[in-house]
């Protein structure tokens, strides 16, 4: 089971959702570092569960534990080992489920491929893992932070219900200001509401989420196998319940010409060559052109319902799953941060590439 990334600054996750809990190590950090523990639990905080109504109801404080790589308020170097212990665990709720195989979820593909698996929340495959990279991810913001690199997502999307305006026209610092993080205050209302519906009667909602990536210089990502969107895809996609990835103008861009869809260069009054347009998303040939980075990850509505379902059991028979435990009606609001952790890592992984590179 693969459970490391990066190549200089590398992550390994560790831990199971009902276990004693969760961390990751990180290796690769450069040393001198100032390292911000207070940002770590701030990020972490925008991640865990029982923000709201329209969140998982389960209390964690997803208080982390700073083990080693840190020496007087600096990165030293060597791995930074985090912990978040589990506080809030239920294993009862899960309990029967032990045998069963829930519609769309991970039960039946671990218990063939390993012969074995932990019911209790998921185990591996649960979403709490994710803590442990927004963890890691708020490392690779602080250092991102150094050179001027921004990350920043928002929900733009959930059902049918669509924010249309381009993230160049709106406020993004709103993104933080209501339950759903949408930067659209009168759409965020209308998004929390449809989903506090949607909590009610017992169902989930998928949805979307835009990141955009600033200040990224030329020259980021690798030719052929390790283009820049090619690693982004890969780590939206490694993302809880994440099925669908799309940069620049995506799929939107078969409709348009290639003279549409082609971007112009220039040269801007301080000698930086630009492009006209962005439909490329800031990556060309794989490889960062100083433009904003811009991309959308789609999520499916959470396949745990509190309705029963139809499926099978370990033996094949044909049983009545009933929805039981404390689960997010939908992802979107607490995955922004998810994604940006994610897009960090993939960054600051690339950010010193790009270094050994060009030494």
């Amino acid at each position: 089971m693969s459970s490391t990334y990066g190549k200089i600054f590398k992550i390994s996750t560790f831990g199971e959702s009902h276990g004693l809990g969760i961390g990751v190590i990180l290796e690769g950090c450069p040393a001198g570092l100032v390292f911000e523990e207070a940002f770590v639990q701030a990020e972490l905080d925008r991640r865990k569960p029982g923000q709201s109504r329209i969140t998982t109801q389960r209390r964690e404080s997803d208080t982390v534990q700073i083990l080693s790589g840190i020496f007087e308020g600096k990165t030293t170097g060597t791995p930074i080992a985090m912990v978040i212990p589990n506080e809030d665990q239920r294993s009862k709720d899960y309990s029967h489920i032990a045998k069963q195989f829930r519609p769309s979820h991970a039960d039946f593909t671990y218990q063939t491929k390993y012969g074995t698996r932990d019911y209790r929340g998921g185990g591996r495959s649960s979403a709490r893992e994710t803590a442990a990279r927004v963890a890691a991810g708020a490392v690779a913001k602080m250092l991102l932070k150094t050179i001027g690199v921004e990350v920043q997502a928002y929900v733009s999307q959930v059902g049918k219900m669509r924010l249309t305006k381009p993230y160049q026209s709106l406020d993004l610092s709103l993104t933080e200001t209501n339950a759903v993080r949408c930067p659209d205050p009168e759409m965020a209302q209308q998004m929390f509401d449809y989903i506090d519906d949607v909590r009610k009667k017992g169902d989930s909602i998928g949805g979307i989420i835009n990141c955009v990536l600033t200040g990224v210089p030329v020259g980021w990502g690798e030719p052929v196998f390790d283009k820049l969107h090619a690693e982004l895809g890969k780590a939206m996609l490694s993302i809880n319940a994440v099925k669908g990835f799309e940069y620049g103008s995506g799929f939107e861009g078969v409709e348009l010409y290639g003279s549409e869809h082609n971007d112009a260069f220039y040269t801007d009054e301080e000698g930086k060559v630009r492009t006209r347009t962005n439909h490329s998303g800031g990556i060309q040939g794989g490889i960062s052109n100083g433009e904003d980075i811009f991309f959308r990850v789609a999520f499916k509505p959470v396949a745990t319902i509190m309705q029963d379902q139809e499926s099978i059991d370990q033996d094949g028979e044909s049983i009545l799953v009933q929805g039981k435990g404390r689960h997010d009606p939908c992802v979107l609001p607490r995955a922004v941060p998810i994604v940006e952790a994610m897009a960090a890592l993939v960054l600051a992984d690339f950010y010193l590439r790009d270094k050994v590179v060009r030494i």
